[in-house]
């Protein structure tokens, strides 16, 4: 039986957080948001027999944006399986301010990284000096960049590029496999590249999942053609496999997300679901 350490999960108790973005009247304007719009936990989270989750990663699922720790606060109260946490922060606060949040999560033990949403505004914050120095906190306390943008967007990765290599020391994950584009389109190449570039820092990651955000009908091939040069440019022990719960019931239900894996090799699927994301995440 293999072992499973889901990298990117999320969980929500609409009781406790607010999840602005779960409700009908804001964006995301999708029309099955309702599927996901509800509590989910450990109990939801079924695998096929052939695998057993020994872990996971919760990333930050706007619980509050502005009292950031509260999410970790209600996650640490009642989980029982072994989990690391990936909070929420502002990275366009001022120095003092964003010292002051990370004093505030870093006395959760399951805290080992944090995120901002870049997506299309990645050209704009990047290029902030107080963001360029909030980064720098991150690397100093040893703390996890989760990086959500696309890598389609060239001007950004030469900016992430240009950062990365002022702040060496930085851990960066990247998410949803910097969203790459159908296998058929004119930007795919332009996603390679971008991706070649950036996996010449060692301490760049990055996890592949997030497939249904795109397109909720993907085709299982595309995803393996995705996985593999990622693998290609990154090398086996810098991938991760994910499941982006619950969006991926966008798409299929949680174990069969998972069989769609199974024909990868051994030793690739070892790495992937578990060993990469247990080195990463500091189990």
């Amino acid at each position: 039986m293999l072992e499973l350490i889901d990298a990117h999960l999320h969980f929500f108790d609409l009781d406790k957080g607010d999840y602005r973005w779960l409700k009908a009247e804001n964006p995301p304007f999708w029309p099955d948001k309702p599927l996901i719009a509800k509590n989910w936990g450990e109990s939801d989270l079924t695998l096929p027999s052939e695998l057993t989750l020994t872990g996971y990663v919760h990333i930050e699922a706007g619980f509050d944006n502005v009292q950031f720790w509260r999410e970790i606060e209600w996650l640490e109260t009642y989980n029982k399986l072994p989990f690391r946490s990936i909070a929420c922060v502002d990275l366009t606060k001022t120095t003092s301010q964003f010292t002051q949040d990370l004093n505030n999560l870093r006395q959760y033990p399951t805290v080992v990284g944090t995120r901002h949403i870049l997506d299309d505004e990645a050209c704009e914050l990047f290029g902030l000096s107080n963001v360029q120095q909030n980064l720098k906190q991150l690397a100093a306390h040893d703390l996890i960049f989760e990086l959500q943008m696309p890598f389609i967007n060239t001007e950004a990765v030469k900016q992430l590029d240009l950062l990365l290599t002022s702040i060496p020391n930085l851990t960066v994950i990247i998410n949803h496999a910097g969203f790459p584009p159908n296998t058929n389109d004119s930007l795919y190449p332009v996603w390679v590249n971008n991706l070649r570039l950036i996996a010449k820092h060692p301490k760049v990651a990055i996890k592949c999942s997030g497939w249904e955000m795109g397109d909720r009908r993907y085709q299982s091939n595309w995803v393996l053609t995705v996985v593999e040069e990622c693998i290609s440019s990154f090398g086996l022990d810098r991938v991760m496999l994910a499941s982006n719960f619950p969006l991926c019931l966008f798409s299929q239900s949680y174990s069969k997300y998972w069989q769609s894996f199974n024909n990868l090799p051994d030793k690739t699927k070892k790495a992937l679901l578990s060993h990469n994301a247990y080195k990463w995440y500091k189990f």
